[in-house]
């Protein structure tokens, strides 16, 4: 089973190529094959989550792109917040999210708590 560490952008480089051939024909279950594939993507997920980690999203950042993606305003936030001026002074940064404001966007609209639980900048 043709695999060894990634320790290097080289050795990353090969591995995609060598997973990427499992888009195209995805093994069988339960074969070696498919047991390459698992091996080969949790060693490439480590090498990248080491050495190219993804920083979690500003929480008003995350509900602004989720807001333009559904084709939300200030108005729906406002209706889920109780508040028109809660809701603006959350997406100016003047308020910060509360714990009771979290529960009630991911009650209305399933954006995970924990990426509204990240710690951020307030505006003065």
């Amino acid at each position: 089973m043709d695999i060894r560490p990634i320790k290097t952008e080289e050795d990353l480089t090969w591995a995609l190529a060598e997973v990427e051939q499992y888009f195209v024909s995805p093994p069988t279950p339960g074969t070696p094959e498919a047991d390459r594939f698992d091996v080969l993507t949790d060693l490439i997920e480590a090498y990248e989550n080491r050495h190219h980690p993804i920083a979690a999203p500003d929480p008003i950042q995350a509900l602004c792109v989720y807001m333009e993606e559904t084709h939300k305003g200030p108005v729906e936030l406002a209706a889920v917040l109780g508040s028109r001026p809660r809701a603006s002074e959350v997406l100016s940064k003047k308020r910060g999210l509360s714990l009771e404001m979290i529960r009630k966007i991911n009650a209305a609209w399933k954006i995970p708590a924990e990426t509204l639980i990240q710690p951020y900048h307030l505006e003065q």
